[in-house]
């Protein structure tokens, strides 16, 4: 066995023995390819091994920002109840760990040609659609088309919009040939837009029907009300413990955390920071404080006046006291922001970029400067945006009252705020899910033309640098690379970072997982259906 990377990896799978959330063939697999021998394996396995998790039950989920605008097609996911049901009844090429690793899901294993320019993907033959109908190649290549091409509305176009071509190898495997190198395609295929999908005849996908590949099967569906599943019996993968899962869709957070107390529902997604200590001391309950790259935006549109000024968005930044928020609105469970879309919880982090600090004196000379004396700002959100949305806008005009700035918040219905808020109103607040690497953050959010560019923001030497990092295989180039393209955001782009919120969300203490969580997005990236398990 090897040292290092082979002892964590031993390390990894001794704990998952232990809580019962691996199989024994899958143990096997993994320890002989860390370089443990079949007899080392086998003994470690019978030591650590738990009695696998009970299946049985209905998990309910009392979910926030479900909305009566959420629906089947998989382009248009954009709020936290889409991407929750997404990952309980469809599946993905590849999905993310707890861990934070990348492993498989309809793909079991993907290679690449030494350039990055072609990616071999193997499939899973167990893989089958709730409706019976066997997983192939031409399902995966209709369902990654169905977000490429011209002018393609979906929000994943960005992301493959650097695919040439998808060909079937006539082996249960598919080879994505790419117009430039891209070495992070296998952790763009995660991204919660691109579900595998039965193709049609005319090679487009079924997407109406909500059939799906995923670990439960899709019942019953009332956008901004809930929904009902239940187990598929066909699902590829480790997991779906649960009988059933049923999503309830409570956007007030008193209502939420009531539901949870009472025992109305097992789990939610999202506890207000100020109630965690509380709760923790609920024998009953278990609150899961999970630090992420999740990130919170006030994103300014820089194709509109005031915004197409950079002075301003400048005097925006430097007016707000982050760590007054973090300290006073997340309660601690959060990392200060530093204006560029970008963590030490992804890869290339750089931490050197210096951390932009509160200076009202420098805020106020630049809104002088930029005529904006005697103006009011307006800037709206929702109480389902994020824990203390609208306490922390309050807050931020308190700070900005110091550079001689006025911002009036503007609460917003939380139904509706993605489809008639977000992308419309000239300065807003968003929350975005964590992504596994800087490019696929990059070029869904800041790429010009990206459907989801949130700032409307264009930069010449951004745009240049970001296919350049796509291409680049030396991880010290790779990584000088990123922290251009952050020191270019934080100093000209239109988003305003206030902090990277913790995942805070609480369960039963009947519900159960391995002990770790998937930090990409809220309950185990919302795959707490397949993962956890009730308590026997």
């Amino acid at each position: 066995m090897k040292p290092t990377h082979d002892k964590m990896t031993i390390d990894r799978l001794t704990k998952a023995a232990g809580n019962g959330s691996i199989t024994r063939r899958s143990f096997m697999a993994h320890a002989l390819a860390a370089g443990l021998t079949v007899t080392t394996a086998t003994t470690l396995w019978t030591k650590s091994a738990k009695a696998a998790p009970q299946s049985g039950g209905t998990f309910r989920i009392g979910q926030h920002d479900g909305n009566a605008t959420d629906g089947y097609d998989p382009a248009q996911y954009v709020s936290f109840g889409d991407i929750a049901l997404a990952h309980t009844y469809r599946a993905y090429l590849t999905m993310i760990m707890p861990d934070q690793s990348l492993g498989g899901d309809v793909a079991t294993e993907w290679s690449a040609t030494p350039d990055a320019m072609e990616w071999r993907f193997v499939l899973n033959d167990k893989a089958t659609f709730h409706s019976g109908k066997k997983v192939t190649a031409t399902d995966v290549i209709a369902s990654i088309n169905y977000h490429r091409g011209d002018d393609n509305p979906s929000a994943a176009a960005s992301l493959v919009s650097g695919i040439v071509e998808i060909v079937d190898n006539g082996d249960n495997s598919i080879t994505v040939k790419l117009d430039s190198p891209n070495a992070d395609l296998p952790w763009i295929m995660p991204d919660y837009h691109l579900p595998i999908l039965p193709a049609k005849a005319d090679g487009s996908i079924d997407w109406e029907s909500g059939d799906g590949c995923g670990p439960y099967v899709l019942k019953s569906f009332e956008p901004g009300i809930g929904a009902y599943l239940e187990r598929h019996e066909g699902w590829h993968g480790e997991g779906g413990y649960f009988d059933a899962v049923e999503f309830k869709i409570i956007n007030d957070p008193n209502a939420r955390q009531t539901a949870l107390i009472t025992g109305d529902v097992d789990a939610v997604s999202l506890l207000e920071n100020k109630t965690m200590s509380l709760l923790s001391r609920n024998a009953d309950i278990i609150v899961d404080n999970v630090p992420s790259a999740s990130c919170i935006t006030l994103p300014m549109h820089c194709n509109k006046a005031p915004f197409d000024n950079n002075d301003v968005r400048m005097a925006l930044k430097l007016a707000m006291n982050r760590q007054d928020i973090v300290e006073k609105i997340a309660f601690g469970a959060a990392t200060v922001g530093n204006d560029f879309h970008h963590n030490a919880a992804m890869p290339y982090f750089p931490n050197d970029i210096p951390q932009r600090e509160y200076d009202p004196d420098q805020a106020a000379s630049l809104w002088k400067k930029a005529g904006m004396e005697g103006q009011t700002l307006e800037i709206s959100s929702a109480d389902s945006i994020t824990t203390g949305a609208i306490d922390m806008l309050v807050l931020y005009a308190e700070h900005a009252k110091a550079a001689g700035i006025n911002i009036k918040p503007i609460r917003e219905p939380n139904d509706g705020y993605w489809s008639e808020v977000w992308l419309t109103k000239p300065w807003m607040m968003s929350n975005w899910g964590a992504r596994p690497t800087p490019d696929v953050m990059y070029t869904l959010t800041y790429k010009a033309g990206a459907a989801w560019n949130e700032t409307y923001w264009d930069n010449a030497r951004f745009n240049d640098l970001l296919l350049m990092g796509k291409g680049e295989l030396d991880d010290t180039k790779r990584a000088g690379i990123y922290r251009e393209m952050g020191m270019i955001l934080r100093d000209d782009g239109g988003a305003l970072i206030p902090y990277f919120p913790n995942y805070v969300t609480g369960r039963r203490k009947t519900v159960q997982n391995i002990g770790s969580v998937a930090a990409s997005w809220a309950m185990d990236s919302f795959r707490a259906g397949s993962r956890w398990w009730f308590e026997g």
